[in-house]
């Protein structure tokens, strides 16, 4: 397996390669929805061949039989761990052995970004894995300016700037040099929704063709 340790978090994450394994990032027309246009997973370092060889392998690797019990094991001294700084849990199989790790490693708080509600077959499992008092699975919205999962029970959303008006927990990294630092927002279960500000010149690009389609509407 391989586990990465994402520069922004003080913690590791297991993650797919970006879009690939993101079926939900299309729309009904087919088109990737907003939020995954100005995805940050397609660029920068997530361009790199090892880093793509890492997700590649990850994609293989959890399909085998021994996988649960060794993430359990690589899991024995984390606190707090990411599922998916880029990918999503595109399989129900996958999530159905993520639930398994989730519930036999309860000093870890895991955090699982995810947009396969869409799909009504992962709801079941979703429901499952955000009843464990370890998880907080956070739906994410395909809008890039403040808009909400309504029927979620923990969601995230991007919104333009840090200081938009939301009704969200604001992530803080910009005001942080980037980072998290001590900030355990994300896995916590006292927060129901977290705003993401849009940042990367697509992003900002995306959010502004966003605002003009509303305005011209």
């Amino acid at each position: 397996m391989k586990i990465s340790k994402v520069g922004k978090l003080n913690s590791r994450s297991w993650s797919l390669e970006a879009l690939e394994t993101c079926p939900a990032s299309k729309g009904s027309d087919g088109e990737l929805v907003p939020a995954c246009k100005g995805c940050y997973a397609v660029g920068g370092n997530y361009r790199f061949q090892n880093v793509k060889d890492a997700r590649s392998h990850n994609k293989r690797d959890w399909k085998r039989s021994e996988w649960v019990a060794d993430m359990i094991e690589e899991l024995d001294s984390d606190r707090y761990f990411r599922w998916f700084d880029s990918g999503d849990m595109y399989s129900l199989a996958l999530a159905e052995k993520m639930y398994e790790i989730c519930k036999a490693t309860p000093w870890t708080k895991h955090w699982i970004p995810t947009r396969m509600h869409k799909f009504k077959k992962f709801r079941d499992v979703i429901d499952r894995l955000n009843d464990l008092d370890n998880v907080v699975v956070r739906l994410s919205s395909d809008g890039v300016n403040g808009e909400i999962v309504q029927e979620a029970k923990y969601s995230s959303t991007i919104i333009p700037f840090i200081n938009s008006v939301t009704v969200a927990t604001v992530c803080n990294a910009p005001l942080q040099e980037g980072k998290c630092k001590k900030c355990r927002a994300c896995w916590s279960k006292d927060v129901k929704v977290i705003a993401y500000a849009g940042h990367g010149a697509k992003m900002k690009k995306i959010q502004r063709e966003m605002i003009t389609l509303i305005e011209v509407a």
